[in-house]
């Protein structure tokens, strides 16, 4: 079978500053018909460059060529290390809470006091029954593609198989020159089925008139790999997946929702998390009909 490999010269640039220059690099690639993106996505994989915020190839070339085993060729080896800790990603909910700006708090309200219940109950036996009325916004919540999509499946809908014990690809970027995370960012991993956690830092101001503003976001562009990268869920510790001070537009959203992939918001406590290794949990309640929920979102370390 012939083999082909690329020549190019790159530039390359990191999200928390600094760069990176190379030239006359050879790659190997797996036909005569891959895409420039593609061969930049098998040069941060084969140098294992992390935190990329972008990539440009000069002088691209392919040539029929003997490959030499690059390891962006190569599939990511799984992590099977046994779980040793539970890290708590979730911001606990309580009356009053303010989880975005301009939508309702929770309240809760009494059903059923303990004192009133001991006239229903046998001596010493009482039980305390709680309302609480919230929109499905509060607090560490997700988003299915009901949220966004009138056809999309509701809460009721999902497969466990997505939310429950996915390998979590944690990506540390509290110190990132932009707000905006880039696709390249993403290019170093294997992320096939996985949940990718974007670790802003924006989470130490969630409760304060500061994390409404200036939040990070997934960039569109890198909501499109995310989706092409087959991963199953998206989370992020800050304000939205998307920029909210723009025209309205939810492009991450709407890509995301789009392919089934789900979308957590508002987590926190990321820095706990290696960028490898830990096991991620989201499930929400099977509500028919309803599109976003709060969820008890934790880590196996």
């Amino acid at each position: 079978m012939t083999e082909y490999r690329a020549h190019f010269d790159a530039v390359v640039s990191f999200v928390n500053g600094g760069g990176l220059t190379a030239e006359g690099f050879r790659l190997d690639v797996p036909s005569a018909a891959v895409e420039e993106a593609e061969v930049a996505e098998l040069f941060v994989r084969h140098l294992g460059l992390a935190l990329v915020g972008s990539v440009e190839l000069r002088d691209l070339r392919l040539v029929e060529e003997p490959h030499r085993g690059s390891r962006g060729m190569a599939a990511a080896a799984a992590d099977d290390r046994g779980a040793t800790r539970i890290v708590d990603l979730s911001h606990p909910i309580r009356a009053g809470l303010v989880t975005y700006p301009g939508l309702p708090e929770p309240v809760i309200t009494p059903h059923l006091t303990r004192e009133a219940s001991r006239e229903r109950y046998a001596p010493g036996t009482e039980f305390a029954m709680d309302v609480i009325t919230m929109i499905g916004n509060t607090g560490t919540y997700l988003d299915s593609p009901f949220h966004r999509y009138a056809d999309g499946g509701d809460l009721a809908s999902l497969d466990l198989e997505t939310l429950v014990g996915l390998r979590a690809e944690v990506f540390h970027l509290t110190d990132a020159g932009e707000r905006g995370i880039p696709a390249e960012v993403f290019y170093d991993r294997e992320l096939s089925g996985s949940a990718v956690l974007l670790h802003t830092g924006w989470d130490t101001r969630f409760g304060t008139p500061e994390y409404a503003s200036g939040a990070p976001y997934l960039t569109e562009a890198g909501a499109e790999h995310l989706a092409r990268s087959g991963v199953a869920l998206v989370g992020i510790d800050s304000l939205n997946i998307d920029d909210t001070e723009n025209d309205g537009s939810r492009p991450a959203h709407s890509i995301l929702l789009a392919h089934g992939i789900h979308v957590v918001e508002h987590l926190t406590r990321l820095g706990d998390l290696p960028a490898r290794g830990a096991r991620f949990t989201a499930a929400p309640p099977a509500v028919e009909g309803f599109g976003t929920f709060p969820v008890r979102a934790f880590a196996e370390v």
